[in-house]
């Protein structure tokens, strides 16, 4: 029997607020909590003995919604996060291909730009990356996923030209004598990148391996790959299955794709299991895409925004989902999103007398009413918000929605005020897999710029680590092994250098994860 005794520490159990000094482990799960003495007095002679010195154990944060193999592919792009000017777009490109010795004919993809930070809150055009950019074909993905440009030699390779039809759901940007600008919208933008060269196995496998290091050092241990084509289910159960696998890893099927079938979605193989499927109503309402019942601000007059489906494939769709008793994941940003999917998942239910004990998730919930948070509880729905938007993206958002919208993503103390089950995500690779700033932004709601953001929304430090501890393990139905810490439950854990229930609300996001643990193995040390 393998043991383990953390002891001399503040336990944050996660039951409801009841603390320990200390946790036994033994082979892998949670064999007793309590005082120092209690579990000193369990171990065996041979027991490995960790001295907290202090520091705060909690359950390890389990991600309720990213993208895993995204941020594994991202490892080797080129990396445009928190660029200021399309010069500075132009001059990471190049350095990247200097750096790299990347021909000219090589496809060059870079990621994580934001209009938003750009001159004029504007995206640039295939003939600026043309100017500042390599020679090489350029395409180049907006921070949010939904949407990018392409230089002229990419748009050429792709055959793009003015001749080319929007394609439903999406769009082409296009310059006033009708030529392509460069800018590709939703559809468009997926299309296109479906269409990148596919990277060798080995790149695959080391990609996932390295994506698991960025989620381990930041004190999580279940993570999600949030839209898993059939190749990538294949190569991730591949993977979960290997010695090099130490992260649990959930993935949502395409619900689009009638060929990708969800079998025994609650087994793992190794450390993969497919929880379900995932499905798109929207997009980005940074990027203004999001589909929203009242208008944008500025633009075109009117402009709300667009859906992808409508609702009679809508609740096709779902009623494929319910139909086979599987978990839907649907991405909703725009509050018009949100009514489409509570209408028609209710459609679905009432149709078939009930949903059953499915727990389906609405993803974002940026823009989400106070009245459709009424109505989820009665449809079991979960509410898994990227509430760090409020920090990133809140001044973006009060241009786009005004003053009384803009103010108000992200409503989490509305939803538990009405009954939700909510938890918090970051999408990465949208942002970093920063559950603390996540945790900070739920509590405080200021952006970058220092705006505060309906001040009312804020949630307890508390009810910030539940979002992502325990209510994280109930909707990916895990809640008997992971989210608290108790006897039987996997020894799932995260040393914090400082008890978050205990620092100065603003100073959440500085602290350290000192280690994190899986199933009773250190799987990360910071140094």
């Amino acid at each position: 029997m393998r043991q383990t005794v953390y002891y001399n520490g503040t336990v944050l159990t996660m039951r409801g607020e009841e603390t320990a000094q200390a946790v036994l482990v033994e082979d892998g799960r949670i064999a007793a909590v309590g005082t120092n003495v209690e579990v000193l007095n369990r171990k065996s002679p041979d027991a490995e003995v960790v001295n907290l010195e202090g520091k705060t154990l909690l359950p390890a944060f389990i991600d309720p919604h990213s993208h895993f193999t995204s941020v594994a592919s991202m490892l080797d792009k080129v990396d445009l996060s928190g660029v200021t000017s399309v010069e500075e777009i132009g001059r990471r490109l190049c350095s990247f291909v200097q750096q790299r010795n990347i021909g000219p004919d090589q496809v060059l993809v870079g990621s994580g730009y934001d209009h938003n930070d750009l001159p004029g809150f504007r995206h640039p055009t295939a003939a600026e990356l043309d100017r500042v950019g390599p020679e090489n074909p350029v395409i180049i993905a907006h921070s949010s996923g939904h949407m990018g440009v392409a230089n002229s030699r990419m748009l050429a390779m792709l055959g793009l030209t003015a001749g080319a039809a929007d394609p439903e759901g999406g769009r082409y940007g296009r310059l006033p004598d009708g030529s392509l600008s460069g800018y590709l919208e939703e559809n468009a933008f997926i299309r296109l990148a479906m269409q990148m060269p596919e990277p060798s196995e080995e790149q695959v496998l080391q990609g996932y391996a390295g994506a698991q290091a960025v989620y381990a050092s930041r004190g999580i241990a279940t993570v999600q790959d949030g839209m898993t084509s059939r190749a990538s289910a294949a190569r991730l159960e591949k993977f979960g299955r290997s010695e090099a696998c130490y992260l649990d890893i959930v993935g949502y099927a395409d619900l689009r794709d009638p060929e990708h079938t969800v079998e025994d979605p609650q087994r793992y193989r190794g450390h993969y299991r497919t929880g379900g499927y995932k499905l798109f109503l929207d997009g980005s309402p940074q990027g203004r895409t999001a589909w929203m019942s009242e208008p944008y601000l500025g633009g075109d007059p009117g402009y709300c925004g667009y859906p992808i489906y409508s609702d009679r494939e809508v609740i096709g769709l779902i009623d494929r989902a319910v139909g086979e008793g599987r978990q839907l994941l649907t991405h909703c940003n725009g509050d018009a999103a949100s009514e489409q999917l509570l209408r028609c998942y209710k459609a679905v239910a009432d149709r078939r007398g009930g949903a059953g004990d499915l727990r389906p998730v609405m993803v974002h919930c940026q823009t989400v009413r106070p009245d459709q948070l009424a109505r989820m509880p009665e449809l079991g729905m979960i509410a898994s918000f990227f509430v760090v938007h409020t920090y990133y993206w809140g001044d973006v958002h009060i241009r786009n929605f005004g003053e009384r919208r803009g103010r108000r993503i992200s409503p989490m103390r509305s939803a538990i005020d009405r009954g939700v089950v909510y938890t918090m995500h970051q999408d990465s690779p949208v942002v970093p897999p920063d559950m603390l700033l996540t945790i900070w932004a739920a509590v405080n709601r200021v952006s970058k710029n220092g705006t505060e953001l309906a001040p009312e929304e804020r949630i307890s430090v508390w009810e910030a680590l539940r979002g992502v501890t325990v209510n994280a393990a109930y909707q990916y139905h895990e809640e008997a092994d992971k989210g608290t810490i108790e006897p039987g439950k996997l020894a799932d854990l995260v040393i914090l250098e400082r008890n978050p229930l205990l620092v100065p609300k603003q100073e959440l996001k500085d602290i350290r994860v000192l280690e994190t643990v899986k199933a009773g193995r250190t799987i990360y040390k910071a140094d």
